[in-house]
């Protein structure tokens, strides 16, 4: 039988999207001082895992592409996540990070790429590495782009609200389940879960 999974994007979802000073906008922290995880996050995380979904993080995390920060701050970032997550008795089952842009100005991670969300390609690695049912999995971020790649997977999707990004959700996706954050997020699945809706 197949393994059924969470796939969560990370800022806005896990950790809180950081004020860019220079630009005014909220986006992926840059730095390790500022990564803040939202709390009640790792809760959550933890009841899906007690639930029996494998997690994994899925994120596009492009600034290095921009010029904004090293490669190095965005894995140490990276790192720091896993770490907060694994005190509360969180398993990561695979990270899958996109450091990929379009219009990016550092050339080997600048164009087209396979895996940058919505694109799906990174559902289906963790599928093919994992041995995931897709149809039995969910998709949770707090942008339409997480929607759109959840639902090009085969997976259900939850969008979760944050005010931060709200200019990031035009409402031309329709995700199975809205909710206020994580928290609620998981509830509502578990919720559809034990209906048979999951």
């Amino acid at each position: 039988m197949s393994n059924r999974a969470v796939f969560l994007d990370r800022d806005g979802i896990l950790s809180e999207l950081a004020l860019n000073a220079a630009t005014g906008e909220y986006e992926s922290p840059h730095t390790t001082d500022e990564l803040v995880m939202i709390p009640g996050c790792v809760a959550a995380a933890k009841k899906l895992q007690d639930a029996g979904y494998l997690l994994f993080i899925v994120s596009n995390q492009p600034s290095y592409a921009k010029g904004k920060t090293s490669l190095e701050n965005i894995k140490m970032i990276a790192n720091k996540v896993e770490f907060a997550l694994g005190q509360g008795g969180v398993e990561i089952a695979r990270a899958f990070y996109c450091y990929h842009h379009p219009q990016g100005v550092v050339p080997a991670y600048s164009g087209a790429c396979r895996c940058r969300k919505p694109k799906p390609q990174m559902l289906f690695d963790a599928r093919d590495e994992f041995d995931l049912d897709l149809e039995s999995s969910w998709m949770i971020g707090d942008q339409e782009t997480d929607v759109e790649c959840g639902r090009r997977a085969g997976c259900r999707t939850i969008l979760v609200e944050n005010p931060l990004s709200a200019k990031l959700r035009p409402g031309i996706e329709k995700p199975t389940l809205t909710a206020r954050d994580l928290a609620d997020a998981v509830s509502k699945l578990l919720a559809a879960q034990g209906s048979g809706g999951a």
